[in-house]
């Protein structure tokens, strides 16, 4: 039986941005997820990712930033997304029963957590659905310092045909971080984990990233 979702309101300062919550009986976990700079929380993708992890019995929670909210197209600052982060975890642990909390997300979101969780945010560890380690075809522009100070668990999933992140500097940087990194390569995945060839819709792709971030967070309880 599905887990029934319920839409939420997450006053960011003064400014309310929209969640949807979902809770299973008796989680292990709850998961905040954020989504990529082009696309909101309702994308199929991010729909199939969370509620597969319902499925595996982990709460979530996805939630907008305020520029997607606001209906632009350009993503906030790092400081408006940041603070976004940290009020959409502040209302998961006061919906949660003591669970560990953790955080997600797509692409841009998950760079974010990521900032949010070096800059203080309390998280039981990290997942990144796709790190944008670089922008296309500029592989020198590294977006990496910031992640080597953190000491909390961290999965990259990633595509090896991503063009946000090349593999031999991704891998790099995960080794840099040490152990509490774990890198797991998706062959032929794209930025979105679409494979050429194979025919699978958006939200089937994110159903199937839900398995290996259930194990990852079970393992670290």
């Amino acid at each position: 039986m599905a887990t029934s979702e319920s839409p939420v309101s997450i006053s960011v300062g003064e400014t309310p941005v929209s969640g949807v919550y979902a809770r299973p009986d008796n989680p292990l976990a709850t998961m905040v997820v954020a989504h990529g700079a082009g696309a909101g929380m309702e994308h199929p993708f991010l729909q199939g990712f969370t509620r597969a992890l319902n499925d595996d019995g982990v709460a979530t929670l996805r939630f907008n930033f305020p520029y997607r909210e606001a209906g632009k197209k350009f993503p906030d600052r790092p400081p408006a997304a940041i603070a976004a982060w940290r009020a959409a975890m502040d209302f998961a642990a006061a919906e949660s029963n003591g669970e560990p909390l953790w955080a997600a997300g797509k692409s841009f979101g998950g760079r974010m957590a990521s900032m949010a969780v070096a800059e203080g945010m309390p998280a039981a560890g990290l997942v990144y659905l796709g790190y944008p380690l670089h922008p296309p075809g500029k592989p020198e522009k590294l977006r990496d310092e910031h992640l080597y100070g953190l000491t909390l668990p961290m999965l990259f999933l990633q595509g090896t045909r991503d063009p946000f992140a090349t593999p031999e500097l991704l891998e790099n940087v995960v080794s840099r971080i040490g152990a509490r990194a774990v890198l797991q390569w998706l062959e032929g995945g794209g930025h979105s984990f679409e494979v050429a060839g194979v025919k699978r819709s958006a939200d089937e792709v994110g159903a199937s990233l839900a398995e290996p971030a259930a194990a990852f967070l079970a393992a670290h309880r």
